[in-house]
This record gives C-alpha cells, sequence and structure tokens, in this order.
C-alpha cells in the first residue's frame, strides 16, 4: 500500500481515465504504425535473429533470410535450437512465426538473444504438458511450429507484450508470473 504522505506530496498523480485514454492512444499509434514496421521488414536487405535456448544453454545467431529469400540451412539451424528439449524432437518453425520475431525486436529497438521458453513441442510433449496445466492447449501451436514463449533481455515483459499486441499478426499470451510472453502466427487472439 501507498504512503498517504507520498501521494499528498506528488503533485502529479494522473487521473485514472487520463491514463486509460493514454494507453489507448498509444495502443492506437503503434496499431496505425503496425504497417509501416511490416513493409520495413520487407525492405530489410537480410534478418537476423540471436537465440538463447534457456533449456539446452544453447545460443545461435542466424541470418535466416537475404537476398530476398529465406536461407535453408539457416532455417534448420533454427529448427534445431527451438527443437522439443523433452524429447529431441526437431520440427519446421514457420518462417513467418522468425519474421515476427524480427519485426518485434526491430519495434522495441532492444539488440540482444531472445531467451526461449517453449519452441517446437512434440504432440507427446504437449499431451503430458496439458495433462498437468490447463495453461497448455491441447491444440497448441508449438506443435506446428507456429508459436514460441520468450523473453528479450533489456526489454520490459510488458514493452514486449504491447508490441506484439500492436502488430496484431498472431496470438499474444501474457504471464508475467513466469516471466515469458507466447506469441504465434495464428489468428488475432490475446489472454
Amino acid at each position: 500500500m501507498r504512503d498517504k504522505n507520498l501521494i499528498a506530496h506528488n503533485t502529479h498523480v494522473p487521473h485514472p481515465g487520463r491514463r486509460s485514454f493514454l494507453q489507448t492512444c498509444l495502443g492506437a499509434g503503434a496499431t496505425l504504425a503496425a504497417p509501416s514496421l511490416w513493409a520495413s521488414v520487407h525492405r530489410a536487405p537480410e534478418r537476423t535473429l540471436s537465440f538463447r535456448n534457456l533449456h539446452t544453454g544453447e545460443k545461435l545467431s542466424a541470418t535466416f533470410w537475404a537476398e530476398g529469400d529465406y536461407i535453408r540451412e539457416e532455417l534448420k539451424a533454427v529448427n534445431q535450437v527451438l527443437r522439443d528439449h523433452r524429447s529431441g524432437d526437431v520440427h519446421a518453425m514457420d518462417p513467418k512465426l522468425l519474421d515476427l520475431l524480427y519485426l518485434l525486436q526491430q519495434s522495441v529497438a532492444v539488440k540482444g538473444a531472445f531467451h526461449i521458453i517453449s519452441g517446437y513441442r512434440s504432440p507427446a510433449t504437449n499431451k503430458q504438458l496439458s495433462a498437468r496445466s490447463n495453461g497448455v492447449a491441447r491444440k497448441s501451436l508449438h506443435m506446428q511450429g507456429k508459436a514460441i514463449d520468450i523473453r528479450l533481455p533489456g526489454c520490459e515483459l510488458k514493452q514486449l507484450r504491447e508490441a506484439a499486441l500492436a502488430l496484431q499478426a498472431g496470438g499474444v499470451g501474457y504471464y508475467p508470473k513466469s516471466n515469458f510472453i507466447h506469441v504465434d502466427t495464428g489468428r488475432v487472439r490475446r489472454w
């Protein structure tokens, strides 16, 4: 609870209505900026991402797109790092998910490696996890290589979530207690 004296001496306490209004305006501005961000991703001569898999300790920096096309060998390396760490199964990750991560990183202007909590999940792993937690979807897009759970050191989790929501590019889940967000290339939704 806040100290009453602190509040009494603070000369600028925003009105809750004003705060909500400002947040709405900022969100709308970010949404309007999203199309230009998407255009910029297509103009970039190269797209590079860095990852750190928190379960395996592996690190990777991959230029997955250059000269107008995806680079097959780099995509394979990404697939390996984002594999199901429980089973070892490797699955092709959706290149659009990589584009989404690239754009997300550009929008928050924070360099560095995405910390990977979960990339691909085999059906067996997903079944096991969903039996233990109602927070795991039985038909998770992780099983199709279309979802990833991440954090980005140097970027507040809330800021990362807001940037992902503004892109309107798929699902965005927010897990502040576990310190990660979920992004996917499915339909636009939030939780």
